[in-house]
């Protein structure tokens, strides 16, 4: 209708302007000259016209959190490091453990903080000794949202999450380890042929570039990971962290998710639903430490490395601003959370090894 508007409008203009040298008498000739120039301007004019109206009226749509979307056909551009390999290559440990049958139940918030009190699991403990207990949960309480104090809400969340946070690290310390030792090797085993050819198709590196996977296999700053778990779920308290134990809001247009309240029931992006937290902690270090949107966090960090300097999560918080579509408002708030809850202190914690006893407990 828009259109239509313009067009008679664009039109009237014509016949109006036409009137005028009517009325002045120009030669036949000179009329058809400047009619034919009007002709063709308002024809050359009218597509700029429609591309504009429709290039306002269209959305910014962010799909980087799509990890769980990646196909064959997705990847674009001359670069072949950032296409990606299929899904199931990359994501093939992820499902793996996301599928595993646990006996555990829901747990309820006083049972965890009956666990937290026998285990001795105290933040302000793990501030000062930076030492975690690693009581691995794998699902929200749901009493979570009816804790009214804010500040004993938050740091019941940052307990469930920080072992979690803490052990998928620790998963990637021991391959880029393994990683470094190969490189400075001469020759490889079969084995360590093996190992790097699976590690090539995980971090989704067609080129199988050495250089590549140093960048791309390396950690998350727990504080940056915590305060991104806090922003998209709320504390733990949203529908897809209850629901999906999603944590960190991860997208899929394929598989098994939870639909926004305010989708269309047939198109759109659903939140991934998965069986168990760590699953989410692992798929959200895959998508930063895979996706193309997030190759300047990568390079930045591995800048910070070549430098001997820590992972600093509020310097790389600045090239997370493509995670959500609230762009750079969403970095500051990440860098508001970090800064109000200290989480910067849990960047240099560590996990104690389990075992037997603490096991018995969970």
């Amino acid at each position: 209708m828009r259109l239509f508007k313009v067009y008679k409008k664009n039109f009237i203009k014509k016949v109006e302007v036409l009137r005028y040298f009517d009325q002045k008498q120009i030669g036949s000739i000179p009329r058809i000259f400047i009619s034919s120039l009007l002709v063709i301007f308002f024809f050359y004019s009218m597509p700029l016209i429609i591309n504009f109206a429709n290039n306002k009226n269209t959305a910014f749509k962010n799909n980087s959190k799509a990890v769980l979307a990646y196909t064959l056909n997705n990847g674009s551009g001359s670069n072949n490091d950032e296409k990606i390999l299929n899904e199931q290559d990359l994501l093939l440990d992820i499902f793996s453990l996301n599928d595993l049958q646990t006996d555990t139940v829901r747990l309820n918030a006083s049972t965890i903080e009956q666990l937290f009190k026998d285990t001795n699991y105290k933040l302000q403990d793990v501030r000062k000794t930076k030492l975690v207990k690693p009581v691995a949960l794998t699902l929200l309480p749901n009493e979570i949202k009816m804790i009214e104090n804010t500040t004993k809400r938050k740091e019941f969340f940052i307990q469930i999450v920080l072992p979690l946070i803490l052990q998928e690290n620790n998963n990637i310390k021991i391959d880029r380890k393994r990683l470094f030792s190969i490189i400075n090797k001469s020759n490889n085993t079969d084995l360590e042929k093996k190992w790097l050819a699976k590690k090539f198709k995980q971090y989704g590196i067609p080129s199988k570039d050495l250089s590549v996977l140093k960048i791309r296999m390396d950690e998350i700053p727990v504080s940056l990971a915590l305060a991104q778990a806090a922003k998209e779920t709320g504390w733990g308290t949203s529908r897809f962290a209850q629901e999906g134990n999603a944590l960190f809001g991860q997208w899929t247009w394929s598989g098994e998710g939870l639909k926004p309240k305010d989708a269309d029931k047939n198109e759109g992006h659903k939140v991934m639903r998965f069986n168990i937290l760590q699953a989410s902690v692992r798929a959200y270090q895959r998508n930063i430490n895979t996706h193309s949107t997030y190759k300047e966090f990568r390079q930045e960090r591995a800048k910070l490395r070549d430098q001997g300097k820590p992972l600093d999560s509020i310097i790389l918080s600045k090239f997370l601003n493509n995670y959500a579509e609230t762009g750079n408002q969403y970095v500051e708030v990440l860098q508001k959370i970090i800064k109000q809850n200290q989480l910067q202190d849990f960047d240099d914690a560590k996990l104690l090894p389990s075992s037997i006893e603490l096991e018995s407990l969970i």
